[in-house]
């Protein structure tokens, strides 16, 4: 069986990391537009990469929680035949155990060079950081997608939404797209769909099946129905 897990914030919250927006449309005190867009970052570079500096640094006081783990102890059994494609940009899931993930709106312990567009591992501040370690000259910024920009991967995420035997969305709000139209992609092409969510998402009429509540309690009892189905 081939399985396409989608996760959001959902899961991370879990552990402690804030969610994306508040109702108020801040993130954190500090409007989106500033934080979350290239013209936010032309306007005031050093806002964004304090702000990001800080979620970095944050990462190091959050730990994995039992969904994480479970999507870990997952791919052990199904191997290449399990996608993980999250919308998160922390680094859970990697210290949770999964190995096959697809960070489609960027990672934060990863640096984007505004010039030469390489990219370089970054755990700590890019605050007054010098040029770009492969180009020698160019501005690092984070290499975060942000709002009106192409979300990572997403040839490779369509090829496994056409030929999956299940696809399963996590932790999500099913409002943002192009993530928001997975499932619908998915049940186009006859795989089978589950929602695993807090609460009822804006798409949750999409999927075959919806069970609501923590991801800490449903992701390892889904799990473990399905490696002992």
């Amino acid at each position: 069986m081939k399985i396409v897990v989608l996760t959001g914030a959902g899961i991370s919250a879990e552990s402690g990391v804030a969610t994306f927006r508040d109702a108020d449309g801040l993130w954190e005190n500090h409007r989106i537009d500033d934080v979350a867009t290239p013209e936010g970052f032309a306007a005031d570079p050093e806002l964004v990469q304090r702000f990001y500096d800080a979620r970095r640094a944050a990462l190091a006081t959050v730990a994995p929680n039992p969904a994480h783990v479970a999507l870990a102890d997952l791919e052990k059994v199904l191997g290449e035949d399990l996608l993980l494609v999250t919308q998160n940009i922390d680094d859970l899931h990697e210290r949770g155990g999964s190995r096959r993930v697809l960070h489609m709106h960027g990672q934060l312990l990863s640096a984007l060079c505004v010039d030469c567009h390489r990219r370089s591992p970054w755990v700590g501040p890019l605050l007054g950081t010098a040029e770009c370690p492969h180009c020698g000259y160019g501005v690092l910024r984070p290499d975060v997608v942000w709002f009106g920009e192409m979300p990572y991967f997403m040839d490779e995420i369509f090829e496994a939404l056409t030929t999956c035997d299940l696809f399963v969305s996590i932790g999500t709000s099913g409002a943002v797209y192009p993530a928001a139209g997975f499932v619908q992609q998915a049940r186009a092409f006859g795989a089978r769909t589950l929602e695993l969510n807090l609460e009822p998402s804006d798409g949750t009429h999409f999927f075959h099946e919806a069970r609501h509540g923590r991801a800490g309690e449903l992701v390892p009892a889904w799990v473990d129905e399905l490696v002992h189905a």
